[in-house]
C-alpha cells in the first residue's frame, strides 16, 4: 500500500508517497538519492546507517520512513556546512580516523549524537558508545583519536 511521507531532512521539507513498509534508509537512498547513509548488513548490527531523527542518531534500517512522517532527518551529507566540514568530519578526516570509508557516515552521525551527550567524553565512554558501530578495517585507535578531537572542536564553538 502507498502512503504519503512528510518530514524534513537536511533542512529541506519533502514530501514522498512510498510502499508503508519502506525503511527509513531505502527511502534517504532511493527516494532522495542520499546515499552517504550506507547498508551494511540489513540487521541493525553495523551502524553504517545511522542518521539523526530529531536529534538523536537512530539505525535507520530500524525504522519505516511512515514511521518518521513529521521528523527532522539529519544525514551525513547535513552535517557539513557547505564546503566546511563539521568539526567531527574534520577531525575524522585530520586525524585519518577512517580506512575504506563504508562506517565513516554512521561512526561519525553516532560520534556527534555522543558529544551533544556527553560533551567531553572519556576513551571508555567512546568506545561504549560505538558498540554498535563496526568497522572492518581499522583497530579503532584512530576512530576514537577522530571523536576525542572532534568533541574538543565542538566544545571549543570550531565554527566549521
Amino acid at each position: 500500500m502507498s502512503v504519503s511521507v512528510v518530514m524534513t531532512v537536511n533542512g529541506e521539507v519533502v514530501a514522498k508517497h512510498v510502499e508503508d513498509r519502506t525503511l527509513l534508509v531505502e527511502f534517504l537512498r532511493e527516494h532522495l538519492r542520499l546515499t552517504g547513509t550506507h547498508v551494511g548488513c540489513d540487521t541493525s548490527q553495523c551502524g553504517a546507517c545511522v542518521v539523526h531523527a530529531n536529534g538523536k542518531s537512530l539505525k535507520s534500517c530500524t525504522a519505516l520512513a511512515v514511521q518518521m512522517d513529521g521528523a527532522e532527518i539529519t544525514t551525513i551529507e547535513g552535517l557539513a556546512n557547505g564546503d566546511v566540514l563539521h568539526p567531527m568530519q574534520e577531525a575524522f578526516r585530520q586525524n585519518h580516523g577512517l580506512q575504506c570509508g563504508f562506517c565513516t557516515p554512521g561512526m561519525v552521525m553516532s560520534a556527534v549524537d555522543l558529544v551533544n551527550e556527553n560533551p567531553d567524553p572519556s576513551e571508555t565512554e567512546i568506545r561504549e558508545w560505538l558498540e554498535g558501530n563496526i568497522c572492518r578495517c581499522t583497530g579503532y585507535h584512530n576512530i576514537v583519536k577522530s571523536i576525542s578531537a572532534g568533541a574538543k572542536a565542538m566544545r571549543e564553538g570550531d565554527p566549521t
